[in-house]
């Protein structure tokens, strides 16, 4: 017994599909301040991601997602930006962008960049022409401004409470309070003010014209805003309902806006691609993906959920019925910038399903417990991120990659407060750590003084335990995980057909087994207990996230299968 999903009617899809190249492509996210440094400063650049371009290249990746690397006072990684259309001078200089957009695309790698447009840096012209010119200027427009409550304005507007902690609003020097919705350091704009959505207009053309392929729309959600008096409180908002019309997220007339992107997109040729980070609700996902809006959202179910095939199979499911209906292609993530990376929630305790404080099932308070090494299955934790990692490979749809997964790294908890960057930290008391630990540069080679990431140290600590997962290290091995994702990217392209896949029953509930058009198969055991594969001179093993016995495959293992 079989099922059978399909998440397009495009047809077969090749890479040099200039206009799909996006609807399958392997997609590997650079974390510029960590990835490598050129000039030895300790934060990694543009020119240190030049030097790694044949890294890059022998990966396979058909894609290069940049996270921010413009000018920002770092209040959030880089996400509070204070100018658009320049790069930050510790990083590089916009003849650097372009010579590496030159040296990428003379590999085959598109780039794609991020657009963070619900709020600026308060370092932005903007906002100091704002706090310049007081109450009722034109400038304070662009924001949202407000008076505060109280005989004397002293409280806040609302009891809202920020992303980071804290409360969403800041009191300036002239008693008035502005929104942030996240860090105090990025004050959110007035979507409503024409020359906020003229000015993004003007920064999507001015990085498409230098070739950048795509965009990657920070918090695309939460851009437009209802903010008529009187403003709801907390607990007011809470109950509404999010669906097109809540005062702050996920509101229909979001998509006025990319529509208009997406006839700017539409006019290069190729079209410039898009990709939503929209956390919404699942059927709401669609309006974010179809071809009159940005063309791509994030699936993040994967990286909420646990090592667990019921839970695979409904989300692969699930988001290619999705697919289908916005007429766009899946995207699969199982790590990024801003969760723990999936080798350290799979060598984790599992968590009740029932414990809505944690983000998967897999060790979500682990950090703010103390990060408690002695709960740690490192060794597992690595086998079961192969073998999900290569699961994904092998679905149909667009495949995101976090740089330093393919080296089977771990979340990063030994680091001292006072190294500590992220303002989660700082805004909930210490509280909880955030995301430092993701970020932690890239290990290069088995030593130096900061593990071949630069020619100094690195502006987040490194672990000693970086020399056995460095780049250097795992070159040299050929059952390491580099190796594993270098065979799985490459055998992916000769994997790549129509966007279907179809199950096949297993008969065991923690086996997972499905079938791509072009004959491709895909097993993968989620239980500890092996799992025989029928016997069959027509098809063998190509790929295996770990040692299999014949038609034998050990527990946590994928294997994948073609014609002999």
């Amino acid at each position: 017994m079989s099922a059978v999903l399909s998440a397009s009617d495009h047809g077969e899809l090749t890479r040099s599909n200039d206009r799909d190249w996006w609807r399958q492509a392997v997609v590997y996210q650079v974390y510029p301040r960590s990835f490598a440094d050129a000039d030895g400063d300790g934060i990694g650049d543009l020119r240190g991601i030049l030097s790694r371009a044949d890294y890059l290249a022998a990966l396979g990746v058909d894609a290069v997602w940049l996270s921010p690397f413009y000018p920002s006072e770092l209040a959030d990684g880089g996400y509070d930006v204070a100018d658009y259309r320049d790069v930050d001078p510790r990083l590089g200089t916009l003849a650097d962008f372009d010579e590496l957009v030159a040296a990428l695309h003379e590999r085959g790698i598109r780039i794609v960049v991020d657009i963070v447009p619900n709020h600026t840096s308060d370092k932005h012209e903007w906002f100091q022409e704002a706090l310049a010119s007081g109450r009722g200027s034109a400038a304070r427009e662009r924001y949202i401004f407000r008076e505060g409550t109280g005989p004397d304005g002293s409280e806040p507007p609302t009891d809202w409470t920020a992303a980071f902690g804290g409360s969403a609003w800041e009191r300036v020097a002239d008693g008035q309070w502005y929104l942030h919705s996240f860090a105090i350091e990025q004050p959110d704009l007035d979507w409503n003010h024409p020359e906020v959505r003229e000015d993004f207009l003007r920064t999507l053309r001015f990085w498409s014209d230098r070739g950048v392929d795509g965009f990657r729309i920070d918090v695309a959600h939460m851009l437009t805003k209802d903010l008529r008096d009187p403003l709801p409180s907390a607990a007011e908002l809470a109950a509404m309902p999010i669906d097109g019309t809540h005062p702050l997220l996920d509101r229909d007339d979001v998509h006025e806006i990319y529509a208009e992107w997406r006839r700017l997109f539409d006019s290069y040729d190729p079209p410039r691609t898009a990709v939503a980070e929209a956390w919404v609700a699942t059927d709401r996902v669609p309006k974010y993906a179809s071809p009159e809006s940005l063309g791509q959202s994030f699936n993040f179910d994967l990286l909420r959920a646990g090592f667990d095939a019921a839970q695979f199979r409904e989300i692969v499911t699930d988001n290619m019925s999705l697919a289908a209906r916005s007429g766009s292609s899946s995207t699969w993530v199982l790590s990024n910038h801003d969760v723990f990376r999936h080798a350290t929630r799979y060598a984790l305790p599992l968590i009740e399903e029932t414990d809505e404080s944690v983000p998967n099932r897999h060790g979500g308070g682990w950090l703010e417990a103390g990060a408690d090494e002695t709960v740690i299955d490192r060794a597992g934790g690595v086998r079961r991120a192969r073998a999900a990692s290569m699961f994904l490979l092998g679905l149909p749809g667009s495949a995101y990659l976090y740089q330093g997964e393919e080296l089977g790294l771990h979340e990063v908890a030994e680091i001292p407060a006072n190294q500590r960057q992220d303002p989660t930290f700082f805004r909930t008391h210490q509280a909880q750590y955030g995301r430092d630990g993701c970020r932690v540069p890239l290990p290069w080679t088995r030593s130096g003084s900061s593990f071949g990431f630069g020619a100094g140290g690195a502006h987040l600590p490194q672990p000693s335990w970086f020399a056995d997962s460095s780049v250097q290290a795992e070159e040299e091995d050929p059952s390491s995980t580099l190796s594993l994702y270098r065979r799985a990217i490459a055998l992916r392209h000769e994997l790549v057909a129509d966007e279907d896949l179809e199950w096949v029953e297993t008969g065991r509930d923690d086996v997972l087994h499905f079938r791509r058009p072009n004959g491709w198969e895909i097993v993968t055991v989620f239980g500890p207990m092996p799992f025989g594969l029928a016997p069959d001179s027509a098809r063998r093993v190509v790929l295996s996230s770990a040692a299999i016995d014949g038609h034998l495959v050990p527990g946590e293992t994928t294997v994948w299968l073609a014609g002999g």
